[in-house]
């Protein structure tokens, strides 16, 4: 780590729980984020102001003028760009030493197989469930730790499913292939703090992920009531039966 590095990251390195060792880690790291808007916009962000050496961000979709209302990497000038050059850019302003993966197109799960290959953790930024399911079973495959959020209104959720607690959830252990409901923000409604808040949690758990510092949540979902200010926290437990990671699948 150079002197310029030193004091860029000071604040963070003073935390016993992180020092210079878990500096470096950060450092080192390659986080992949799945989708660059109101979750992706504000936890890479706050992952490459962290210092995380390397990110890859996916998404296929250009800016337009209703996601200037919570999709904070982005600004008016960029309506009509690719979410992923325009968040690119306000990031390099902010941390010319992170290493940029831009990726302006939807992957087919064997390329972002071959691409998580290569990474230390993988952030679920997406607001779709075929996303969040594919996202989900190349985590499992290669084993590489997963941070997953949600918002739609008032409400936000959040959970890590890491592979090496033994027992360890995942995401398709918690929801069906076949889920009743699929809301979007451009039906119901989004509140922009909301997201914000779950995006820079996403980020706060990659951090903890990959430094060891702190209790993760892993095994656990934490749900969010802004309308109440209001939080709960789930204990999630594997299902043997899931055709993801359990049973179902070696039966398959």
């Amino acid at each position: 780590m150079n002197d310029d590095q030193l004091l860029r990251y000071s604040r963070q390195i003073l935390l016993p729980q992180i020092d210079i060792e878990g500096q470096e880690r950060l450092l080192n790291a390659h986080v992949v984020i799945v989708g660059i808007g109101g979750l992706g916009c504000p936890a890479a962000m706050y992952l490459a102001a962290a210092g995380i050496g390397r990110l890859t961000l996916i998404d296929p979709d250009v800016v337009d003028a209703t996601n200037l209302q919570r999709q904070i990497a982005f600004s008016t000038d960029d309506i009509g760009q690719f979410k992923v050059h325009a968040a690119a850019a306000r990031i390099s302003a902010m941390n010319p030493g992170v290493e940029l993966d831009l990726i302006p197109k939807k992957l087919k799960e064997q390329e972002l197989l071959s691409l998580l290959e290569n990474s230390d953790l993988v952030l679920d930024a997406t607001d779709n469930f075929d996303s969040r399911f594919m996202v989900n079973r190349c985590s499992v495959r290669l084993g590489v730790p997963l941070v997953t959020g949600a918002a739609i209104r008032f409400n936000g959720q959040l959970t890590v499913f890491d592979r090496w607690q033994e027992n360890a959830p995942c995401y398709r252990c918690l929801y069906p292939e076949k889920v009743a409901e699929e809301l979007s923000c451009s039906e119901s409604g989004i509140l922009g703090p909301v997201v914000g808040t779950i995006g820079t949690m996403q980020a706060l758990e990659a951090v903890k992920l990959l430094t060891g510092a702190g209790k993760t949540l892993n095994g656990r979902l934490l749900m969010f009531d802004a309308a109440s200010m209001e939080w709960q926290s789930l204990q999630l437990i594997a299902d043997p039966d899931c055709p993801v990671c359990g049973q179902g699948e070696k039966k398959g």
